[in-house]
């Protein structure tokens, strides 16, 4: 489909909200994987690593977030980004790893510090609550 450089730059357009969230689909693997600060395990699958993509990038859109910084080498990507929510510095990075055709297979978040993951898992879950109707 593309190369990581390119996945990573519709990446930011949907993070800036600039390009709506269905516009990354085509850009995750099928079988792919996230990894949330957040939750215990594993995300496993496009639907589900777009469920928790998508509120995490919902969420983090309504509190300042940007990436301020942007490595991509071969089949790996780091983007660090900040967001402040309730008046806590938010520090992160996304490590992502790509397949063959440049999509997303493997996406980890990493948050510090601790204050920040405990408002961001606060948030997500009520983001998640939501998404699901309140059951």
């Amino acid at each position: 489909m593309g190369s990581p450089a390119q996945t990573v730059a519709v990446l930011h357009e949907v993070a800036e909200s600039r390009a709506p969230l269905a516009s990354l689909v085509p850009w995750i693997a099928e079988d792919a994987v996230f990894h949330s600060p957040v939750m215990h395990t594993p995300q496993h699958g496009r639907e589900l690593v777009m469920q928790y993509l998508g509120a995490a990038l919902q969420l983090f859109s309504q509190h300042g977030f940007r990436y301020v910084r942007k490595i991509v080498d071969g089949q790996d990507a780091a983007l660090e980004f900040v967001a402040g929510i309730d008046g806590i510095h938010v520090n992160g990075v996304d490590l992502i790893s790509f397949d063959s055709e440049g999509n997303i297979k493997d996406f980890k978040v990493m948050i510090r510090p601790r204050k920040a993951i405990e408002a961001v898992r606060t948030k997500m879950l009520e983001q998640l609550e939501a998404a699901k109707g309140g059951t």
